[in-house]
Parts: structure tokens; C-alpha cells; sequence
């Protein structure tokens, strides 16, 4: 069983994936949102390229039915709610959809659409996306993804990659890291979480903008039992 890590969502287009189970990861903050949602009862997240299409989504739904939410270059669309997660848990999302929009990460899960399954993970839900895996794998070959940002490499998500390759390398033996898993475990292993979030450029800059409780929240480790499965270009909760 082989375990790689790719250090930026670009590198997704190198690889064949209809073999392969992609884990994305976007820890600043659309898959730790993603997760958050989903655990605190939104019916699904549909992940859209940019505000455009998310606007597109959402002409075809009944009014009420779903939240609308996204960034661009780490501003709010203009008539978008705040995509961070703490944000989205104070709207009435229980029993609607998400409508979203990232720089990054919903960029990453349609890049990633062509693997034979595709899961949304962060470090609130790694342990949980793991298992989840690790009862259900076949012997594929795992990419994880990190989302990187505006195409070049970020901290926070190959930390988050590390996470994940730590939880496998102890729930099951027998994996065959890359050389990028192993460089992200050790990463994870050797460094504080939100240490390591709050001195990324992007953590930074979420700093800056006064988002600190939103990187504590993304820092926090293995507190959500969701994992989002991509199903037809939405993200609902895995089945156990």
C-alpha cells in the first residue's frame, strides 16, 4: 500500500487517477469548514470553482434551502457569507446545503475528481477520514492532496498531510511512504499544531485579520467524526 504526499494541488494533473483515493487538504481553512458543516448538520457542501459558478449552483435551488459562502484571494465574495468555519457554524445551516467557493480548496476537490474516491480532510476530522480509509481500503494507492496556496506551497497543509500519515503509519502497518510523507510526518510529529498554523504565511495573514479563534479551531486535532465523501460533486458525510 502506498502512501504520497503532494505538496500543492498543481501536481494532481502528473497523476492518472481513476485508481487512486485522493485526500484533500485545505487546514486554512476550506476542508476544516467542510467538516465542520457537515458534523454540525448541513446536508451537503457543493465545492465550485470560483463565485461564478457557486452563483450558477445556486440560481437552481429553492431559496432557503442552502447557504451561500466563499473567498477570493482570502477576501468574501461580495454577497457571500464568511468561509471560515466558526463563521459558517453561526448560520442556519442545519438541513441545508453549502454552497461554496475557495481560492484553493474547492479548486483542489475538482482537480481531484477523477480519482476513484475523493475525501475532504483537515486536522479536526484526520483521525476520523483514516479510519474510515483504513476499514475500506482495497489496496489503492492514497494521494493526499495539499491545496496549497495561489500555487505554491503552504505550512499548515502539509502539516495537516502529516496528521494523516502519522494516524495510518499507527493504525495499520505495511504502508510505502514517499519521501514527501514521510518529510510532512515528520513535520507533524516534531511541531505544535498551532504553532505551526500561526507561523505559516497564510496563518499569519488569518492573524493579521483578527481570525485568530478560527486558527485555534483549525489547529484542534481528531474532534469531528465526519468524513466528507466527494459523490457526484457534492460533499455528504461518508456512511461508517
Amino acid at each position: 500500500m502506498k502512501l504520497h504526499v503532494l505538496s500543492r494541488k498543481e501536481e494532481l494533473d502528473g497523476y492518472r487517477l481513476p485508481d487512486k483515493v485522493v485526500v484533500v487538504l485545505d487546514v486554512l481553512f476550506a476542508t476544516t469548514s467542510i467538516a465542520a458543516v457537515l458534523a454540525h448538520g448541513a446536508s451537503e457542501v457543493i465545492p465550485t470553482l470560483d463565485g461564478e459558478a457557486a452563483l450558477a449552483v445556486a440560481a437552481g435551488r429553492a431559496p432557503g434551502s442552502f447557504v451561500l459562502a466563499g473567498e477570493l484571494d482570502a477576501e468574501t465574495l461580495t454577497g457571500f457569507a464568511h468561509p471560515t468555519p466558526l463563521a459558517l457554524l453561526d448560520l442556519p445551516l442545519r438541513g441545508r446545503a453549502l454552497v461554496y467557493s475557495t481560492t484553493n480548496g474547492t479548486v483542489a476537490l475538482a482537480r481531484a475528481a477523477g480519482a476513484s474516491r475523493v475525501y475532504a480532510a483537515a486536522l479536526v476530522n484526520g483521525a476520523a477520514v483514516v479510519d474510515h480509509l483504513v476499514r475500506h481500503s482495497q489496496g489503492e494507492t492514497i494521494l493526499l492532496v495539499c491545496s496549497g496556496s495561489a500555487a505554491a506551497f503552504n505550512l499548515e497543509d502539509f502539516y495537516g498531510a502529516g496528521h494523516l500519515v502519522s494516524h495510518f503509519t499507527r493504525r495499520a502497518p505495511g504502508w510505502e511512504l514517499s519521501d514527501a510523507a514521510l518529510a510532512a510526518r515528520l513535520l507533524h510529529d516534531g511541531c505544535d499544531a498551532l504553532s505551526c498554523l500561526s507561523r505559516g504565511r497564510v496563518g499569519r495573514m488569518m492573524l493579521e485579520r483578527g481570525l485568530d479563534r478560527e486558527v485555534e479551531y483549525a489547529a484542534q486535532q481528531d474532534r469531528l467524526e465526519v468524513v466528507p465523501e466527494l459523490r457526484g460533486g457534492r460533499l455528504v458525510a461518508a456512511a461508517p
